[in-house]
């Protein structure tokens, strides 16, 4: 029993795709809310928090949608290849209607008003010295720009929507196809794999901001960006398109199933709620490894949605890099995850990884503009790898349990927690944000909340794959 890393490889492209995407989105989207419209951070918390919203609703339609969908290029592909080119179209559109935006703001050269007017101040003694500082008063001016006309914010979220609809429609069946055509005890690994291909194209982005200076101009223009990164997004699409059979893979992979005695009771068996015959103790794990998953993703997307806010505005760092880091360390470690997790189990790997994410987290807590930037680089390597650890193998625990043709459905659990967390946290975070500011509460939230997942953890007795009768460490790197 081997897994095929090539083809796994080529069915990770479709993930390569969305984490590019959500790379770039989640690095220059907050900065266009609080830049260039001066919202504050509750309500860009708040739109932050709409594709977790539509994901809720979204992924588990679509991901049991796919389920059903017979097609001549499979169950999934058609998703994925629609869904990837509206998106493409509507990311370039978006940033079209924020340059409308930016030009009202530069045009009124605010950064420029607040610094004479400080100088003012300083040149007149006995003058009352009680002023916001410069950036809390940029801000404010740029918002009642914002408010006095503010069709440009009712197009920008408007064509948000679009983006994030069309994202939101191939992330379940994008998800289920790895599992679909890959036998129950390799998933883990193969997880590894498509994980370590999404961190690629994440990676790529990193790079990309990094070449275009997201992180230093507060007023640039994200157009030619959002071009460079939608065309690594079509060069994936276009691998995948060319490289992925999935009809004929998924048929391979039913085969080797009932060859190994693997196969899963019909779906004509399952009661409509789609948790198939679930045993009493089956269902309490599948309720705590779905809280867990809620749980750490608030944590985690706390500090994820709202990093390159915190980086330039606070500790006066460049994010692109810090997150380059991350993600680095969880590309190394996602291959060795895999074969650890069939050795031990994915719960223990788990728990482990959680300690690590939560340890890296505590540790940002005392980090200040003051400290040198390159501490920050072993703490979110640590945070990458405790990452990598718990997402090769929460995905497969969850999945695990589904029987049948139910993957798909599965697979809309299992986001379904992970977007509703999603939700709560870039409002609950920026509120807090807002009260007492970003510098106390931005690590401190998301270690709380990965500690609270520890906990959860520890309930789950299912989802584990039969262990793996290999004869070799080496076989389990095989490649037919």
């Amino acid at each position: 029993m081997k897994l095929n890393y090539k083809r796994t490889i080529l069915v990770g492209m479709a993930f390569f795709l969305i984490t590019a995407f959500w790379q770039a989105y989640d690095a220059i989207i907050p900065l266009i809310l609080t830049n260039h419209f001066g919202l504050p951070q509750s309500a860009s918390g708040t739109i932050m928090s709409i594709d977790n919203i539509l994901a809720v609703f979204m992924l588990p339609l679509f991901g049991a949608l796919s389920d059903k969908v017979n097609t001549r290029c499979g169950k999934r592909t058609p998703f994925i290849v629609i869904g990837t080119v509206v998106a493409i179209a509507a990311f370039i559109a978006l940033t079209i209607v924020d340059n409308a935006q930016l030009a009202k703001v530069l045009a009124e050269d605010f950064p420029g008003f607040v610094e004479r007017q400080y100088q003012i101040y300083a040149e007149s003694p006995g003058m009352n010295y009680n002023l916001v500082a410069p950036e809390q008063r940029i801000r404010e001016l740029t918002l009642e720009l914002t408010l006095a006309n503010p069709l440009p914010l009712v197009g920008f979220i408007a064509t948000l929507l679009v983006v994030l609809i069309a994202m939101a429609t191939f992330r379940s069946p994008a998800v289920a196809l790895m599992p679909d055509v890959t036998v129950k005890p390799l998933r883990s690994k193969g997880n590894a794999i498509i994980n370590l291909t999404g961190t690629a194209g994440g990676i790529i982005v990193l790079v990309l901001g990094m070449v275009f200076g997201t992180s230093k101009d507060n007023y640039m223009q994200y157009t030619p960006y959002v071009l460079a990164v939608t065309a690594i997004m079509l060069v994936g699409l276009i691998v995948f398109i060319i490289g992925v059979k999935e009809k004929d893979w998924t048929r391979e992979m039913e085969e080797e199933s009932a060859r190994l005695g693997l196969e899963d009771e019909p779906v004509d068996a399952q009661n409509e709620a789609g948790v198939g015959k679930l045993s009493k103790a089956e269902l309490i794990s599948l309720m705590f490894i779905l809280a867990s998953v809620a749980l750490w993703y608030i944590g985690y997307n706390s500090i994820t949605s709202k990093y390159s806010v915190y980086a330039t505005n606070i500790l006066k760092f460049d994010f692109n890099f810090t997150l380059i880091i991350a993600q680095a360390a969880a590309i190394v470690s996602y291959i060795p995850v895999g074969i650890i997790s069939s050795k031990v189990g994915r719960k223990k790997t788990i728990l482990a990884g959680v300690i690590m994410l939560a340890s890296a987290f505590f540790i940002g807590i005392f980090i200040t503009s003051s400290s040198p930037e390159f501490i920050m680089y072993p703490v979110f390597s640590l945070a990458g790898i405790g990452w990598a650890t718990i997402n090769v193998n929460s995905f497969p625990m969850v999945v695990e349990l589904a029987k049948g043709g139910n993957i798909g459905k599965y697979t809309g659990y299992y986001y379904t927690a992970s977007m509703a967390a999603q939700i709560v946290a870039p409002i609950l975070s920026g509120i807090l944000y807002d009260l007492i500011g970003m510098r106390y509460t931005f690590f401190a939230f998301g270690t709380l909340f990965v500690v609270f997942s520890f906990i959860t953890m520890l309930f789950v007795k299912h989802g584990d794959s039969k262990p793996l009768d290999n004869k070799s460490a080496l076989e389990m790197l095989d490649v037919d």
